[in-house]
Order: C-alpha cells, then sequence, then structure tokens
C-alpha cells in the first residue's frame, strides 16, 4: 500500500468511525531538542531499594496508571489491569509472601552461579523491605483472556508486549512527577492473583513500590550502554 494513499487506509467500506489525529508541528531543530532534552531527563531515571514513608498523593498514582493505560496494544485490546494497593497490613502480606519466593531463590539454590554474578553489583538479597516502606504497591496484571458481561472469555493478542510497553510508560510517568520505583518480579508471583483477589484470566507481570526516594538513597554505581552499543542504523 502506497504510505500516501489516504483512500487507502482506512477501508472504504470500514464500519467503523475514525478521527482526524495531529501533533503540534514542530520544526526539525525543535523536534531534535526535544528528544535530547527528554532523553537526558530519563537517563537520570533509577531503580531505588530505599523509599521515604512520605505520602504520595492518590491523584499522582492515578495520574501515572492513566498515562500507562494509554500505550498501544494488540488490537487495541488494553490487556492489563493496575492493582494499586495503600493498606498497609496488606502490604505487610505482600511483603512476606515475596520475601518467602525470594529466600528460595537465595538460600535455596533456584538461582544458579551466573545468576548470582549477575545480581552482585546490586547489593539485593531476599529481603525486600521497600514493599512495605513505599506508599504504594502497584502491581500490573496481564490479561490473559478477555470477560463479556455473561462471563464468557475472548481472547487478547500480544498480551505481553501491550503489558510490557504500558509497564515502561508507567514508570516514565512516575519519573517524570519526581516519583521513584523498584520494577520488582518476585519468582514465582502466583501469591498474588489471591492476595489481591484477581480472576485465573489474570496473571501477575511486576510490582513497582511507588515513592519518593529516602534522604539517606543510594543507588549502585552502573553505566548504561553507549548509543552505538544499543542500535543499529541502516540508511
Amino acid at each position: 500500500m502506497d504510505a500516501f494513499d489516504l483512500h487507502a487506509y482506512p477501508p472504504p467500506d470500514s464500519e467503523h468511525r475514525f478521527v482526524p489525529h495531529s501533533l503540534p508541528h514542530l520544526d526539525d531543530e525543535a523536534v531534535v531538542a526535544a528528544g535530547r532534552d527528554f532523553a537526558a531527563h530519563m537517563t537520570n531515571r533509577r531503580s531505588i531499594r530505599m523509599f521515604s514513608d512520605r505520602p504520595v498523593p492518590r491523584e499522582a498514582i492515578e495520574a501515572a496508571v492513566a498515562a500507562a493505560a494509554s500505550a498501544p496494544s494488540g488490537a487495541h485490546m488494553q490487556p492489563w489491569t493496575f492493582v494499586v494497593v495503600g493498606d498497609p497490613d496488606l502490604k505487610a502480606d505482600i511483603r512476606a509472601a515475596a520475601e518467602e519466593e525470594e529466600r528460595e531463590n537465595y538460600e535455596g539454590g533456584r538461582i544458579g552461579e551466573e545468576w548470582r554474578h549477575a545480581l552482585a553489583p546490586l547489593g539485593t538479597d531476599w529481603r525486600k523491605p521497600f514493599l512495605e516502606r513505599a506508599p504504594w504497591i502497584v502491581v500490573l496484571f496481564e490479561q490473559r483472556l478477555g470477560t463479556r458481561e455473561d462471563g464468557s472469555t475472548f481472547h487478547h493478542y500480544y498480551v505481553k508486549e501491550s503489558v510490557g510497553i504500558a509497564a515502561g510508560m508507567f514508570i516514565t510517568a512516575l519519573h517524570t512527577m519526581g516519583l521513584a520505583t523498584l520494577p520488582h518480579t518476585p519468582s514465582p508471583m502466583a501469591f498474588l492473583t489471591s492476595a489481591l483477589g484477581r480472576p485465573s484470566t489474570e496473571r501477575p507481570f511486576a510490582v513497582f513500590p511507588v515513592g519518593f526516594p529516602a534522604p539517606e538513597c543510594v543507588v549502585p554505581d552502573l553505566e548504561r550502554k553507549a548509543l552505538d552499543e544499543v542500535s543499529v542504523w541502516l540508511e
């Protein structure tokens, strides 16, 4: 299809509604400047494990979830559920269950020597106090199936790809607001489905403790790969 054939898309016989879409018109210099500013902003993003107990307004989390929920998804199925937990007792339960699984990983032999070597620079172990310390925990679930009003189910498409993009946008939104998080994936995570009352059609994807960094917060002194290490240009 010719990319400039305005008569080829949408299909002229489509039964679905299409509406105009536009972005602000920027010249090339402004486009590059905006991109570089955003890249510099995101380069300062770090995952943290030392959270302040300073409260975070619910409205801030709502805004981050709304931004994440604007992510593209396969067939626009939007196959995600963000479960936001602020209840201290429930956070404590999540921490206890996560630490039980993580202790088995670190001390019970689930993870091999290569994995241990990769984790060493991060200084992590099975203890996860941030799951209680952070004001909010957001658990992102992937919806393997959708459910109709009559209770029947239907397939979602490209679920992991779609939810992964939404997760990235959630992290980006938090960073833009001056909040921090740590994408946490205790393995296995099945305990979260029952703990949070989610249906069997959903599966935990990631856990995000959310809050402000503690005043004494430190992070590993790591370097990101250079641009030429993560990109290939075919011009």
